[in-house]
C-alpha cells in the first residue's frame, strides 16, 4: 500500500487581497527623513534671560517676593505704592531696562493743591467733558447759534442772558386777534403753518411784537372750516356740561336721531352728514341751568367760544322769565340796573314785560344763576326760564330736545 502524506502550507500572516496599488498624493516638496524635521519654538520676550533667572529664584523666598501684583506693563520689579502712582498727571517713562524707579526723578506737587480734585479747566479751552446742555428756549429770547454750549463758557452765559417776558405771546396775539382760539393756536404753530414777519413760527410759546403782521396758512383755515357748532334745544333735567347728581350732559342728545331735518333754511343739496368726530371737543359755550331751557350752543371752534364767553364778551343773550309775585316800577329799575351779586355789581341789563305774568331778560353777562336770583331781590319767583337768543342767532322753531348746525350765513 502506498501512502501519500499532504503537508497543508500556513501562514501566521493573513492574506490581504487588494484590486488596486494605494495612491499616494503628489507633493512638490520632499521632506528629507534622514533629518529631524525642526522644532517651533516659542516668541522671545524682550527681557534679559538672568533677570528672568533671578526672578523665579526670587520668587521663592519670601524677603524678596514680590508684594503686589505684576502690572501689565512688567518691568521686572513689584508696582509700590500704585495708588499714589495713579493720581499723577504725568507717569515717568522708564527704560526696558531700568531696575531703580527710585532713580527717576518724580515732579514737585505744588504746595496747597489736592490732586485728587480735578482741577476747573480754562472756559477757553475745549472741554472733552462736556457740561450738561442748558435748555435755553427761544421763546426767552434764547440764541443757540451765538450762545456757548458747552463748559464754563455756557454757564456764564446762560446767567447773563436775558429772559424777555415783556412781549405777549404769539398764541395769545392769534386769539386776541380774533384768528382763532389759543389751543388752534398751538396746534397750528407745532405744525408750521403760521408765519410771522416772513418768520415760519414752530415753537411753542414764542414771544412777539403785538404789532407784528402774522399769516395764516391755508391749510390751516381747511382744518378749521371742518369744526362744527350745534344749536340745541336744551330740555329741562339736562345739565350743560358734564354730568352731574345723576343728570346726563345735554350732548347726549346729539346724535342722527335727534337732528332736525325740517328746518326751512336747510340746503338739501348740500346736506352735512353726522359724523362721530363732529362730537370730538364738543363743549357747551355758556350755562343753563338744569330747571332752564331754550338754546345751548356747543362748539368745535375756538373763536366762537371766545366770542361767546370770553372775558371781554359783550353778546346779547335773551330770555322769556314766567315770574310769580308782584313787582313795582321801581323794582323794574333795579333789575334793569342797580343789583348786585357775590360782592360785584352787575352790568345794565334791559328787563321789560313781555305779557302780564312773564318778563324779557337781555343780558350781557353770565352769572350762574343770575336771573333767579335778581328775581329774588325784587320778591319774584321764578316758574320758568327760557333762553330764545344768543347774538343774532334765534332759536326759531327748534323742537325741544333737537339739534340743528349753525348756517353758513349765522353770526353771532
Amino acid at each position: 500500500m502506498t501512502t501519500i502524506k499532504l503537508n497543508k502550507k500556513s501562514s501566521d500572516q493573513p492574506v490581504v487581497k487588494t484590486s488596486k496599488a494605494p495612491v499616494r498624493r503628489a507633493s512638490n516638496t520632499v521632506r528629507d527623513r534622514s533629518v529631524a524635521p525642526p522644532k517651533v519654538s516659542a516668541p522671545v520676550r524682550n527681557e534679559q534671560p538672568e533677570e528672568r533667572k533671578i526672578e523665579r529664584q526670587d520668587a521663592s523666598n519670601p524677603a524678596t517676593a514680590r508684594a503686589g501684583q505684576r502690572n501689565h506693563r512688567f518691568d521686572g520689579k513689584p508696582r509700590e505704592n500704585a495708588r499714589d502712582e495713579d493720581r499723577k498727571n504725568v507717569r515717568p517713562a522708564y527704560s526696558a531696562g531700568s531696575d531703580d524707579r527710585e532713580s527717576q526723578p518724580r515732579q514737585a506737587r505744588p504746595q496747597g493743591v489736592d490732586t485728587r480734585i480735578t482741577p476747573r479747566p480754562d472756559k477757553n479751552e475745549p472741554q472733552y467733558r462736556q457740561a450738561p446742555r442748558r435748555g435755553g428756549k427761544v421763546r426767552d429770547g434764547y440764541d443757540s447759534v451765538n450762545t456757548p454750549q458747552y463748559g464754563a463758557a455756557a454757564k456764564a452765559a446762560y446767567k447773563s442772558t436775558a429772559i424777555s417776558t415783556e412781549l405777549p405771546r404769539l398764541s395769545k396775539v392769534m386769539a386776541e386777534r380774533g384768528i382763532c382760539s389759543r389751543r388752534e393756536a398751538d396746534e397750528w404753530i407745532m405744525n408750521s403753518w403760521v408765519m410771522v414777519d416772513g418768520v415760519i413760527i414752530d415753537t411753542l410759546g414764542t414771544r412777539i411784537n403785538p404789532d407784528a403782521e402774522i399769516v395764516i396758512s391755508s391749510y390751516a383755515y381747511e382744518v378749521q372750516a371742518e369744526t362744527v357748532t350745534i344749536i340745541l334745544h336744551k330740555p329741562v333735567g339736562y345739565v350743560s356740561g358734564q354730568a352731574e347728581d345723576g343728570y346726563q350732559p345735554a350732548i347726549v342728545l346729539v346724535h342722527p336721531d335727534n337732528e332736525w331735518l325740517d328746518d326751512p333754511e336747510l340746503n338739501q343739496h348740500h346736506q352735512r352728514e353726522f359724523q362721530r368726530r363732529y362730537l370730538n371737543g364738543l363743549a357747551p359755550a355758556g350755562r343753563l341751568d338744569i330747571d332752564s331751557t331754550g338754546m345751548l350752543v356747543l362748539t368745535q371752534d375756538g373763536r366762537v367760544a371766545r366770542h361767546l364767553i370770553g372775558e371781554d364778551s359783550t353778546v346779547e343773550k335773551e330770555y322769556l322769565v314766567r315770574v310769580e309775585g308782584n313787582l313795582d316800577d321801581e323794582g323794574l329799575k333795579r333789575l334793569n340796573h342797580g343789583l348786585s351779586l357775590d360782592g360785584e355789581k352787575l352790568k345794565p341789563a334791559k328787563v321789560s314785560w313781555q305779557n302780564e305774568d312773564q318778563l324779557r331778560f337781555v343780558l350781557r353777562e353770565g352769572k350762574k344763576r343770575q336771573i333767579r336770583r335778581m328775581c329774588e331781590m325784587v320778591g319774584l319767583h321764578v316758574v320758568g326760564l327760557k333762553r330764545v337768543r344768543i347774538g343774532s342767532v334765534n332759536l326759531g322753531k327748534l323742537p325741544v330736545g333737537q339739534w340743528r348746525y349753525l348756517r353758513n350765513g349765522e353770526r353771532f
